[in-house]
């Protein structure tokens, strides 16, 4: 028998605190965090955010490990998956074999998941980009997954550098992925909206021609070199 372990599913993150990360952006998370908390290479498949109508994914993280190519853990996960989570597979990076495509997608939003991350591969790329729910992945293949295991559900995963717990939030834009801890969503998110507060006032300044630069001279030590003649 193929073994997937188990682990306690962590608490979800409530509707009203998702509500207000899906209006923020994943730049302003990520400043938040001292900008060492997003997934790199993790990217947003085609046109798969055209269904959130300019918000930002927002959900509970689902994670699970599996190996790397091999999607059974996955369709284990889909059966315990809860509405509002976000399906975060580590699949170790690689991309020759997909982990996902069209259908999965599909099953996971029937069950009410808002999202998937996958540190590997998808395939179906045009249809999960006009799917229903939006997909992050490293990269895409036509080459199908294996069925075998083993993976692990609920437990401590990699996605892009990043450790994810179960539990933590997701949240996605167009820049990629980000994750916060259970025990920061609070103060991050009032820093997060703090910063898009100010970025609007600094657009409106730009806009009336008023953007405070005067900080750019004390920031820069100007060498003034003279032209050298170019030389073939």
């Amino acid at each position: 028998m193929n073994i997937i372990r188990l682990y306690p599913p962590a608490n979800q993150v409530r509707g009203e605190v998702l509500a207000r990360y899906s209006q923020v952006q994943t730049s302003a998370v990520s400043d938040s965090q001292e900008r060492v908390s997003g997934a790199v290479g993790i990217s947003p498949v085609g046109n798969c955010l055209a269904s959130l109508g300019g918000r930002s994914m927002a959900g509970t993280a689902l994670t699970v490990r599996t190996r790397a190519g091999d999607n059974l853990a996955v369709h284990q996960a889909l059966e315990l998956a809860r509405p509002g989570d976000v399906l975060v597979i580590d699949a170790q990076g690689e991309v020759t074999n997909a982990i996902l495509g069209e259908l999965m997608t599909y099953y996971a939003a029937s069950r009410g998941v808002v999202g998937i991350v996958v540190d590997g591969a998808i395939r179906d790329r045009d249809d999960i980009s006009a799917g229903p729910i939006p997909v992050f992945s490293r990269g895409v293949s036509h080459m199908g997954p294996y069925k075998s295991g083993p993976g692990a559900i609920h437990t401590g995963v990699t996605i892009g550098g990043s450790v994810v717990h179960d539990g933590d939030l997701v949240v996605g834009d167009g820049d990629g992925v980000v994750f916060v801890s259970a025990d920061r969503i609070e103060t991050v998110l009032d820093s997060a909206e703090a910063i898009m507060a100010s970025e609007l006032k600094q657009r409106e300044a730009i806009a009336r021609g008023e953007w405070d630069r005067s900080w750019v001279p004390g920031a820069v030590s100007l060498v003034h070199v003279e032209q050298e003649a170019y030389s073939a």
